[in-house]
């Protein structure tokens, strides 16, 4: 089911870990993301400036070096983070930055990928995130999930995929069993994502998401437990990927989680108890999505969203994060907040600053995440 481990370590051995100290430069979301098959992914307000402050800050607390646009910025979430434009990029590596942590959503014409003042340093410089080319094309929620299901060994529920000209009246009255999910096929959070109760419903919903973009997809509803996996990447002292303990969802709004940037996670999930890891039904999905990080190579956390199909039955993969939100304590201010990865993670026995710096040792070169070829 799961492609041999040992193909993808050989794929990065020598690129992906280096005992130099290293000299860090945040980058946060400056940039449009483009418009990909007629699909343009919903930008964050602030640009994940908040995320990349409370890295940015936890680092340098921890002793390690950190370049930041402003020599001392204050505790707020601006002037720690460099633009991910290519003059803001060029700046932090000319600044002295070894790595760069891609605190922003990438693709394939991200200056990362194509900007040729950084083709001089991408044999050494190293970036922490995914390689634009895997994001690009998994980051598209209906083509990943299509590729697990023909594969098998992957449990997902039902989909459809609805494009602007479809015939809409036909398509929610075909629809068996209700209520059914409508989300964008390249979403952000919980944004665009909501529970319909019928076909009047679903088609309202489908016509408000099509003003974003031409192509809607619909899920069955998982009526059970959610929970939330972080996936870690191969690294010096696990020669595979491995899960995180799961964190368990609750308070959900109307079916759905809420978004994090309106509700803390801390308030309504934490990690599953050691008593509860003795249902096999989640060492099964932690299975499931460390073959999913192994399958698309990834070269930082994933996180996948699972919910059973109703109370007590196996889970199903909904949701593939390429781009865990990653706030953490540390900024004065922000005790609360907690990413679902930094819960895990706390689950896992690291702090959040231990778990930055678990991430950081990962990061790739540069030249490598270039050269990413996806395997499917």
């Amino acid at each position: 089911m799961f492609r041999n481990l040992q193909t993808s370590m050989q794929s990065l051995k020598g690129v992906r870990w280096s005992h130099t100290k290293p000299t860090v430069a945040v980058l946060y979301q400056a940039i449009e993301p483009p418009i990909i098959n007629g699909v343009r992914k919903p930008r964050k307000p602030g640009g994940y400036q908040d995320s990349g402050a409370d890295i940015a800050y936890t680092l340098r607390a921890k002793g390690i070096d950190v370049i930041t646009p402003q020599p001392s910025p204050s505790t707020d979430h601006e002037g720690w983070c460099f633009p991910d434009s290519e003059e803001g990029i060029f700046s932090a590596v000319t600044q002295g930055a070894t790595h760069l942590w891609a605190n922003t959503i990438v693709f394939s014409s991200h200056p990362l990928q194509t900007a040729s003042s950084l083709d001089s340093y991408a044999p050494t410089l190293r970036v922490v995130g995914q390689p634009p080319g895997l994001v690009e094309k998994f980051d598209d929620k209906m083509y990943l999930n299509d590729q697990l299901r023909g594969l098998g060994g992957f449990t997902l529920p039902k989909a459809w995929e609805v494009k602007a000209g479809d015939d809409l009246d036909a398509l929610v009255q075909s629809i068996p069993n209700y209520p059914i999910v409508g989300k964008p096929v390249r979403g952000r959070g919980s944004h665009g994502v909501k529970v319909c109760y019928g076909a009047t419903e679903l088609k309202e919903h489908i016509e408000s998401l099509f003003k974003e973009s031409p192509v809607v997809l619909l899920e069955e509803f998982l009526a059970g437990e959610e929970a939330t996996i972080t996936v870690m990447p191969p690294s010096p002292d696990k020669a595979r990927y491995w899960s995180m303990p799961p964190v368990t969802r609750f308070n959900h709004q109307e079916g759905i989680a809420p978004y994090n940037g309106t509700v803390a996670v801390t308030t309504n999930s934490r990690v599953v108890s050691e008593s509860e890891m003795c249902d096999a039904t989640y060492g099964s999905v932690m299975r499931q999505c460390e073959g999913v990080a192994s399958l698309i190579r990834a070269t930082a956390p994933i996180r996948i969203d699972v919910r059973r199909f109703r109370p007590n039955s196996e889970f199903a993969i909904f949701d593939i994060n390429m781009k865990p939100n990653m706030t953490g304590p540390g900024r004065p201010g922000r005790e609360d907040q907690a990413s679902l990865t930094a819960l895990a993670a706390a689950g896992y026995g690291w702090d959040y600053p231990t778990l930055l710096e678990h991430i950081l040792h990962g990061a790739s070169t540069l030249q490598a995440f270039r050269e990413y070829q996806s395997p499917l």
